[in-house]
């Protein structure tokens, strides 16, 4: 079976996005989400991929879930369930959950490993949430702190858990 991460920034309240769009703009994480997505494959729903400001990521496979059938996505494979979508993913690949927040709930009970940014404030408006991680069955592997700089108007820790 593929290794499945899952990988999401989220405020203080578990919040990841709003009208589709992410709540903060932090280079280094997306730097971040670059460097461990590029050469593997990503799992999105259609809203999500939607969002991207020029389609399908490069240097990745890239996988839509949507329930709707006719739905074609330029750059990506569409299937209509996660499942579908791991069937057709090989032993070796690795694979990354990228959003929005009912694939992340589905994807939940089968990954193997969270890498989440964890924004040091709370967004002013959310209307998406990760879902609450469950320290019974999640257990912290590394933790890096970045400090607010000029770049980045808050403080952030790259946080990686791994299944108990």
């Amino acid at each position: 079976m593929s290794k499945i991460s899952i990988i999401v920034a989220v405020d203080r309240n578990m919040a990841i996005g709003f009208d589709n769009k992410l709540l903060f703009w932090l280079p280094n994480d997306l730097k971040r989400f670059k460097a461990l997505t590029s050469g593997n494959t990503i799992i999105m729903g259609r809203k999500t991929f939607e969002s991207l400001p020029k389609g399908a990521l490069p240097n990745r496979r890239n996988i839509v879930l949507s329930r709707n059938t006719d739905l074609r996505c330029e750059g990506a494979e569409v299937y209509h369930s996660l499942e579908a979508a791991l069937e057709h993913c090989k032993d070796e690949e690795s694979v990354y959950i990228i959003g929005g927040e009912t694939i992340y709930r589905q994807a939940m009970p089968m990954a193997d490993e969270l890498c989440i940014t964890e924004v040091d404030a709370v967004a002013e408006k959310a209307d998406a949430f990760f879902p609450t991680i469950d320290l019974n069955i999640w257990k912290e592997k590394s933790r890096e702190f970045h400090p607010a700089d000029e770049k980045h108007l808050c403080s952030y820790a790259f946080v990686d858990y791994i299944r108990i």
